[in-house]
């Protein structure tokens, strides 16, 4: 993406410093690597001495972009990527059902089954988060609200879906992973990012935010969780509703008042979040608190 500009430049872009670049004769000299246009030199922008420039580069590319796009508020969707839409969840109880006939005895076949009948269970806050999506997409006029995700499956790619399904754009920051990892396939491609650095990637995540809804998750969405109500307890950002979908498992998985009881956070810090049990109670949280 080339900067837009209606000044008259009096130093050649790097854009034509990089095609003069490519017309050199093909001499000794010219081919070491060393003489390669140092931006374009992939090897030494590797190096571990230039990861402050990567962190900088990651940090600026997406901010440009969506500023080029006038994307300016979010509303921040976070939660598992292992929590299945229904469909597909009740076919695996199907499956696992057939498989285990005569076999109920095995540990093996009854822990295969009790999961299946988890996701299944679980895979209600798939389409809460779909529901949610479309919510903010559908009532936020002219995308003064836009749903970013982490880009992946499960509840992830729910919000997307509930974004793209309204006919709205919508953002997911991707991360690479060891493991295969791809954005969904309703995110907005030219919204569609990848990080190499969490941290960058946290940051985009809040830069924009306005509104923050935390579904079901495991180590990934705690630690979004976790970063973000330390930022507001200790007055990094300015407060936004953080809203726990899901009550009961919340409470199962965190004990909020053990952390009052023990003295290591104030009664008052509860206050930073509230729990919410469907997408339109989430939705009346969200459009209050942003003016809709």
């Amino acid at each position: 993406m080339q900067p837009k500009s209606s000044k008259k430049r009096l130093f050649p872009t790097a854009h034509e410093d990089a095609r003069a670049a490519r017309l050199h004769v093909d001499t000794p000299q010219c081919t070491s690597p060393s003489y390669m246009l140092a931006f374009q030199d992939v090897d030494f922008l590797l190096r571990d001495e230039l990861r402050p420039v990567r962190l900088q580069l990651e940090l600026l590319k997406p901010e440009l972009i969506m500023h080029e796009l006038g994307i300016e508020s979010t509303v921040v969707i976070y939660g598992s990527a292992r929590i299945p839409d229904p469909e597909t969840a009740e076919a695996e109880l199907v499956s696992v059902r057939a498989a285990a006939k005569g076999k109920k005895e095995d540990p093996e076949v009854e822990k295969m089954l009790n999961r299946a009948q988890q996701n299944l269970e679980k895979s209600k806050f798939y389409e809460e988060a779909r529901r949610l999506a479309a919510l903010v997409s559908r009532n936020s006029p002219r995308d003064r609200l836009v749903v970013v995700t982490g880009g992946g499956p499960g509840i992830m790619e729910a919000a997307n879906r509930g974004a793209y399904e309204s006919g709205a754009q919508s953002i997911g920051l991707n991360i690479v992973l060891p493991f295969e990892q791809k954005p969904n396939d309703y995110i907005t491609p030219e919204l569609s990012f990848q990080f190499h650095y969490f941290a960058i990637r946290k940051m985009h995540f809040l830069l924009r935010a306005k509104s923050l809804v935390v579904f079901p998750g495991g180590f990934g969405t705690l630690d979004e969780l976790f970063e973000t109500l330390t930022l507001i307890q200790t007055g990094k950002i300015k407060p936004m509703p953080v809203l726990l979908f899901g009550r009961k498992f919340w409470q199962r998985i965190i004990n909020f008042d053990a952390l009052v009881d023990e003295g290591t956070i104030s009664a008052d810090d509860l206050e930073i979040f509230r729990y919410v049990e469907s997408a339109d109670e989430a939705w009346e949280v969200i459009s209050q608190a942003n003016d809709l």
